[in-house]
């Protein structure tokens, strides 16, 4: 088990957050520009954590591509199957905020959403060599939007469907990320049955499922291991192999958003990988789980910045051990 290795796949971008609280994205003056993107977020707080991780994706051959790369790689993620688009540039997404720093995607650097590098993920560079010794397979449905993408994702989620690696799925609803919104449900729904864990906002579960019950969308998805609705600080819902329970958010001093439901992710599965599958059959185990990844994403709001504000395994274990000291 400790050997295993995360396979994160999609995503690799640049957030663009405005250095204006509270303000309409006509109001802004300036941008402060950090390394972002779910999948990447997720691999760059595992491999803080201490997890091996791989980050599959596409990436322009530009200065933003450039210094993502170098970011990842000074991180410790294995970027092997990162792939480098000659034509189409790294996107740069223009993030508003509001006076306590909740994130609000308000556009990008070019009109055309499928024209950037990580709409480009060609298939035909992907092989099972990226699997070999994965346990997890991480990914959003960002990339659903975009043909080749897509297409991707599709083939990386059936290879590990029929190769015994878990599919972890965060749903991450974007609608400007797609060219045609309303065929998000769809297109997202038919690469469920294959997933074993899923995570989405309270939001997101009304969007897809016409609930926030854990527990009722894994009686509509009969595969499923677990399912994990964050609802920022109002903390996290959860329904891990039938222990259905809810855990309140850390009170912490909160000044940017940006990433925190990729860190509790990483979190979990951070947690998950180091104790086992068995962690899910026992329900204070279940809640343990829960209480890392809700610590990985309090502290990881605390600092500006998705991927800089991500702690060490041993910042998470101080900050734990505090909170119970304070119980």
């Amino acid at each position: 088990m400790s050997d295993s290795r995360v396979i994160c796949l999609g995503e690799a971008l640049i957030d663009c957050l405005a250095d204006q609280l509270g303000v309409p994205l006509s109001a802004v003056t300036s941008w402060t520009p950090y390394p972002g993107g779910a999948p990447a977020n997720v691999a760059c707080a595992l491999a803080k954590l201490g997890t091996p991780v791989r980050l599959v994706g596409c990436v322009g051959s530009d200065q933003w591509g450039e210094a993502l790369l170098s970011l990842l790689q000074s991180r410790k993620v294995d970027c092997t199957y990162l792939q480098h688009h000659d034509q189409a540039p790294t996107r740069q997404v223009y993030v508003l905020r509001d006076q306590q720093g909740s994130p609000t995607f308000a556009g990008f650097s070019q009109p055309d959403p499928t024209q950037f590098a990580d709409a480009q993920l060609a298939v035909d560079r992907l092989n099972a060599a990226l699997f070999q010794d994965a346990q997890f397979l991480v990914a959003g449905t960002l990339g659903l939007a975009y043909d080749k993408t897509g297409e991707s994702i599709r083939w990386a989620v059936d290879y590990a469907q029929t190769h015994a690696i878990k599919v972890v799925i965060d749903v991450n609803w974007r609608p400007m990320f797609w060219p045609q919104p309303e065929i998000a449900p769809a297109t997202i729904r038919q690469i469920l049955p294959a997933v074993d864990f899923l995570k989405l906002s309270s939001d997101e579960a009304d969007w897809l499922f016409d609930t926030q019950e854990p527990a009722a969308i894994a009686q509509q998805l009969d595969n499923l291991q677990g399912v994990l609705i964050t609802a920022g600080a109002m903390g996290c819902r959860y329904w891990l192999a039938g222990h259905t329970d809810q855990f309140s958010a850390f009170a912490v001093d909160s000044e940017d958003a940006t990433g925190a439901g990729d860190a509790f992710l990483a979190g979990f599965l951070h947690k998950l990988r180091q104790g086992g599958m068995a962690q899910l059959e026992d329900a204070i185990a279940a809640q343990s789980l829960i209480a890392y990844a809700s610590a990985v994403a309090a502290l990881t709001t605390t600092r500006p910045g998705a991927i800089a504000a991500q702690p060490s395994a041993q910042e998470v274990e101080a900050f734990l051990y505090l909170q119970q000291s304070l119980a």
